[in-house]
């Protein structure tokens, strides 16, 4: 969960899940108030979507630890682990979500209202997901690693590199230097005259 301020200084909160394996963000909403029962209902949804006990990497806020979080652990609903308590690594991936959410997009725009900031967080999340290409996986967006449609992406990519990497070299090869090319008559004589004047 992260607080978001708006122009009027209210506060939203929002709460998403990142999966580790492909940094897809498989659910998240927006409150306007900081509710235990939202992180319960996105952490049970990403239970559903993922068929098994899902293991949360969270960290030791009042929105993580709480009755009703705990009553989930005990359901055996999801596993939670506390970063830097149990595990020696933090929840780094959802942190860095939230940092080019705030930097690349949110904070290029005014955050008039709660439904603007929704729209706006909607777009963010679709384009993070489908469109962004992750260095971490050659190129491959979040959505081709999590529905496995990366060895298509990967193969494709492939080709056009190496291509892209030769048309760049062949490109630089046919630039010419003033540095490097060699000097013509003309800047020889104008060398020459300087290196002949008197003092």
């Amino acid at each position: 969960m992260t607080v978001i301020r708006l122009v009027d200084d209210t506060k939203a909160y929002l709460h998403a899940v990142v999966d580790h394996f492909s940094r897809r963000i498989s659910w998240w909403r927006l409150s306007e108030r900081l509710d235990p029962d939202t992180t319960c209902e996105i952490l049970k949804e990403a239970g559903k979507t993922l068929g098994l006990t899902p293991t949360v990497v969270a960290d030791s806020g009042v929105e993580n630890v709480n009755a009703e979080v705990d009553q989930l652990m005990a359901d055996g609903v999801v596993r939670r682990v506390l970063a830097q308590v149990e595990v020696s690594f933090s929840n780094s991936m959802i942190e860095a979500f939230w940092r080019s959410l705030r930097h690349q997009w949110l904070y290029l725009h005014s955050l008039d209202s709660f439904t603007q900031l929704a729209s706006l967080i909607d777009f963010y999340v679709k384009e993070h997901n489908t469109q962004m290409p992750h260095h971490a996986f050659g190129g491959q967006t979040p959505d081709e690693v999590y529905f496995d449609q990366s060895d298509r992406v990967r193969d494709r990519l492939k080709p056009a590199r190496r291509h892209a990497r030769r048309a760049r070299m062949e490109a630089k090869r046919r630039e010419l230097c003033r540095v490097c090319a060699p000097p013509n008559q003309q800047s020889v004589s104008v060398i020459n005259a300087v290196a002949n004047a008197p003092p």
